[in-house]
């Protein structure tokens, strides 16, 4: 099989031209040649599943070989509402033919549009939003926010969470092989146990600027406490005059069954950071503040050059739109607790973890050779830091018949090995 890739660099011969047929193109004649000229050309930072992703529709993923995927982990929980969702798409395509892009130095109508709609969304008491390109910038902009509202140096983190890559977010990152070799990072981090209240309560003091906690450890293994731990987080903080950070980056926007992870648990944090299926698969992050707390912030203190650009917002607030309209988050709650049951008595299963569509599966076996099989039955899944734990996280708009088909294939695989 042909792949063609668009030369991006060419410029058009006529800019006012209708036509959008790339000058030239870079021609890799099988799958094989893709994945080498990649490897080739890229920098290595993740071991690749050998797919050549060429197009997407739903939870469904297509090679360069036309195989199709049941893409039960969403390129790490991106594909919120699927692949190439059609009022994603066409949100982007109008987009594009009207305005790409302008930085912040102007107003714009569908900024404008996406954020008041974002906040109407957001928990009671949130006033603002600051928009990014990631996940990692999300949460360095709630590390700079927390520190100047609170007037102090120390940022708690929870071992076993992740926060980023950037030098701030990974200074929050418990995780020691994704610091190796990067020392010295940014001081003023702390670590303190998951799930373990008194020790917190032990740690935290006058130079305690905020606590950041993903509510669900994703990365580590899919690790959640009780409802007691969250209810208590926010009692700690309220206490010590700290503030409690939610990052929401795969548990926000319905994943977890609830529109925000707090929701279980009837707590509203301070800050929440959202980026993954923020805007489906176009780069996006934002840091969502109470109103107390934006106050605080004035002009030239914070900024982003792309953070909300048009053609961004554009796809956010489809998603957004189609979240709503569909009510995914009940709907995640009802596929997860149909993939609790299908899969939590299969062989090898020892427990399912998580809530909605973030979900793991803690077997007695690694997690790898699972997902090496699924792989071959056509159903791609996610390992962890933890080897014995397989990440489910299908879009949100996955059907029943999609979960039989992952739990009927499962059933094969597993009492194979």
């Amino acid at each position: 099989m042909t792949i063609t890739v668009a030369e991006t660099n060419a410029p058009a011969a006529d800019p006012t031209a209708t036509d959008s047929s790339p000058v030239s193109r870079f021609t890799f004649h099988d799958a094989a040649a893709a994945m080498t000229a990649e490897t080739t050309a890229q920098l290595g930072t993740y071991a690749k599943l050998p797919i050549v992703a060429v197009r997407g529709a739903g939870i469904h993923l297509y090679d360069a070989d036309g195989r199709d995927y049941y893409d039960f982990y969403c390129g790490h929980a991106v594909t919120l509402v699927g692949h190439c969702h059609p009022q994603v798409v066409a949100a982007i395509q109008a987009q594009a033919a009207q305005l790409i892009f302008y930085s912040n130095i102007v107003y714009s109508d569908v900024r404008a549009a996406y954020a008041t709609a974002l906040m109407a969304a957001a928990p009671a008491g949130y006033g603002q939003v600051f928009f990014c390109n990631s996940g990692a910038e999300a949460n360095e902009t709630a590390l700079k926010v927390s520190r100047k509202f609170t007037g102090r140096p120390t940022i708690i983190a929870l071992a076993g969470g992740f926060h980023g890559r950037t030098m701030g977010a990974l200074a929050m990152t418990s995780n020691a092989k994704y610091k190796a070799g990067f020392e010295p990072l940014l001081l003023g981090v702390e670590f303190a146990p998951f799930g373990d209240l008194a020790a917190l309560a032990a740690q935290m003091d006058a130079n305690t600027a905020a606590v950041i906690v993903e509510p669900i450890q994703s990365i580590a293994g899919v690790r959640m406490a009780a409802a007691a731990y969250y209810q208590g987080l926010r009692a700690l903080c309220d206490e010590q005059g700290a503030l409690l950070i939610f990052d929401e980056i795969q548990t926000g926007l319905g994943r977890t069954g609830k529109m925000w992870a707090g929701d279980h648990w009837g707590v509203i944090p301070d800050i929440i950071t959202l980026a993954k299926g923020i805007a489906s698969g176009v780069p996006m992050g934002a840091t969502m503040m109470t109103t107390r707390i934006a106050e605080t912030i004035h002009l030239d203190e914070h900024g982003s050059t792309f953070g909300g650009g048009p053609l961004v917002c554009a796809a956010a607030a489809a998603t957004l739109a189609v979240i709503q309209s569909g009510d995914l988050p009940a709907h995640a709650a009802a596929m997860g607790e149909r993939i609790r049951n299908a899969l939590g008595g299969l062989p090898h299963v020892l427990e399912v973890r998580g809530l909605g569509l973030l979900l793991g599966l803690h077997l007695d076996i690694p997690a790898k050779t699972v997902q090496t099989a699924a792989l071959e039955h056509g159903i791609i899944l996610g390992t962890s830091g933890d080897a014995n734990v397989l990440r489910v996280m299908p879009p949100l708009v996955v059907t029943a018949a999609d979960v039989d088909h992952l739990a009927a294939t499962l059933e094969v695989i597993l009492k194979e090995l």
